[in-house]
């Protein structure tokens, strides 16, 4: 039998493998606990939910195998499904890359301002992200009547006759969501940012200044942005995720389900099959659907920030 060596050594791979797994024995016993945690909760749930879609599931029967059905129904007969769809992308297009950008922008700015103030301001766009009731504040900004404080200030100011119904209006359900989403959003990315900067080695600058960069735009995009690639990533990863597993802030502000499905998402579908109609097959569907368009996402923003520097 033919086994592979590896350069002068004689080893095989898995001798090679299995040699370099005992000399760094004590890392893999520390990650170990981790790696369980990980494998047992997240990574065979995923699979668990991706055979459990191609069937018929209520809890109280064993899965009855379908096929593809619960996925076809989905795309040619549900229509609320579509909406939920088309919702999400929109959110995910305007929140995501708005919410990352400005994360970004506010980092670097505060970032160069003295230690007391960088840190009071870094508290202050962190706390919307830990703020539990937050959506009563923002129902009484957008209530319905004349004393909710946007409408109050558009009569008063003379651009409208008549309150305007935020959360129940399907034209005005969206802004309300996106205007939300993009406050309490910008917390973990912008924590994650203000870190990356904090770690660029400042000596750079000034080997950049020697090499020829002129401003602060290519130190920017020569430097900064170079040395904290991870962060970047973290953030695009955090963004992401966010931005198309929004739930919480359509069922708090416009309810559940909302006027004309206007501000339904596919998670608050998926929680409609998984925890109220107790459709776990159909549910499952929908939630393969959702990690797969999060799985293209993340890939597309890896091409994009490898680009980086370039």
């Amino acid at each position: 039998m033919n086994r592979t060596t590896v350069g002068s050594t004689g080893l095989t791979k898995r001798q090679l493998l299995w040699k370099n797994i005992k000399k760094s024995k004590h890392s893999y016993i520390l990650l170990a606990p981790y790696a369980i945690l990980f494998f047992t909760f997240t990574v065979i749930p995923v699979f668990m939910s991706l055979g459990i879609s191609f069937s018929y599931f209520n809890l109280l029967e064993a899965p009855r195998f379908v096929g593809l059905s619960n996925y076809i129904k989905l795309f040619l007969e549900d229509e609320v499904f579509i909406i939920a769809l088309k919702n999400t992308l929109i959110l995910a297009v305007v929140t995501g890359p708005v919410s990352y950008l400005l994360a970004f922008l506010f980092a670097w700015l505060i970032n160069e301002l003295g230690p007391k103030l960088r840190s009071f301001l870094t508290l202050i766009f962190y706390a919307p992200s830990i703020s539990g009731n937050a959506f009563l504040m923002w129902l009484i900004i957008f209530s319905g009547d004349v004393h909710g404080y946007a409408n109050a200030f558009l009569i008063n100011w003379g651009f409208i006759d008549n309150p305007i119904q935020w959360l129940k209006d399907p034209d005005y359900m969206m802004l309300v969501i996106i205007i939300v989403q993009l406050w309490l959003s910008l917390g973990v990315s912008f924590l994650a940012f203000i870190a990356g900067l904090q770690s660029v080695d400042r000596s750079m600058y000034e080997a950049g200044a020697i090499d020829g960069i002129r401003n602060r735009w290519q130190e920017l995009w020569h430097i900064t942005l170079p040395s904290m690639k991870p962060q970047l990533m973290f953030g695009a990863v955090m963004q992401i995720t966010t931005s198309l597993a929004i739930a919480e802030v359509s069922m708090q502000l416009v309810g559940f389900p909302s006027v004309e499905y206007a501000g339904h998402t596919i998670v608050t579908h998926l929680i409609d099959f998984g925890t109220v109609r107790y459709d776990l097959g159909y549910a499952s569907a929908i939630a393969t659907i959702l990690f797969l368009i999060m799985m293209t996402a993340n890939l597309l923003v890896r091409q994009i920030l490898r680009k980086v520097g370039n």
